[in-house]
């Protein structure tokens, strides 16, 4: 099929007066860490077209090691609402960060956790036609945020995740299921974000932080835990770090480089997506 006739007839764009913006930006899910952030950088909100369903913060400083911040994000269709809208206006690197719940006793409430791939089982990512490729995030991102993380002396888990729309219909039958399929944890948004990134030709990664465990079909909510408050902001703020250094490699590079370029040292081997 055309590629004309797989866009839809709705398509975002930049609109006249909206921002150009780098090619790095994270999707921050919490408010609370979108907010700390911004804050941590200087950025200030800037007004466009979609400012009603997120926000997005720029920081002051010029181009070389910019990033934009972007969210909060709440389930796959919010999410890949903002996410073709930041493509739109200029975004090439992806770098989402949210919370999940465990589906493993190896993963427990603070826990960081890389995902490699993504069940989807929300309603989204099937509308963006992949001829059946499996959902998995940039493997050069995802190897230089281990690298990363490793180097802020962080420990995570690496593994796949499901990813769903109903946060009430997570039954024992499913737990069970997906647990079968060796997903570590359920969130709500990596499978659409996936899909995105592969239909659109952008590189994303993710990055996670247990904040609830239902791996024994019994729930238990971690969200007023101090560990998982110190462990999630140590996380996002490593996750920013990393970002910045690599826009700042990316800004040395010489005009014409290829996006991308440059984090070749950053890619090292294939992630396994089993």
């Amino acid at each position: 099929m055309e590629q004309s006739l797989q866009e839809g007839i709705i398509r975002p764009h930049r609109g006249r007066g909206e921002p150009s913006i780098p090619a790095d930006v994270l999707m921050v899910m919490p408010p609370f860490e979108l907010r700390h952030l911004a804050r941590r950088i200087s950025a200030e909100p800037v007004a466009f077209a979609d400012s009603d369903l997120f926000r997005l913060y720029l920081p002051k400083e010029g181009p070389l090691g910019a990033c934009a911040l972007s969210g909060p994000f709440l389930g796959a269709p919010h999410a890949v609402m903002g996410l073709e809208k930041l493509i739109a206006l200029g975004a090439q690197r992806i770098w989402a960060f949210g919370w999940c719940g465990s589906l493993s006793a190896a993963a427990r409430i603070g826990d960081l956790l890389i995902p490699t791939r993504a069940y989807p089982e929300e309603g989204t990512s099937r509308h963006y036609p992949l001829d059946g490729l499996d959902l998995v995030p940039d493997a050069g991102l995802t190897a230089g945020l281990q690298k990363g993380l490793e180097s802020a002396g962080l420990p995570y888990r690496r593994g796949a995740v499901w990813t769903t729309d109903a946060p009430y219909r997570e039954t024992p039958v499913k737990v069970r299921y997906w647990q079968e399929q060796g997903a570590l944890a359920v969130e709500m948004e990596a499978s659409a974000l996936m899909a995105v990134s592969l239909f659109r030709g952008v590189r994303m990664c993710a990055l996670f932080v247990v904040s609830d465990e239902l791996f024994e079909c019994r729930w238990r909510p971690g969200f007023r835990d101090p560990l998982l408050k110190k462990r999630s902001r140590a996380a996002a703020e490593a996750l920013l770090d990393f970002v910045i250094s690599v826009a700042k490699d990316q800004g040395r590079r010489p005009r014409g480089s290829r996006p991308g370029d440059g984090l070749e040292h950053l890619s090292g081997e294939a992630v396994d997506c089993e």
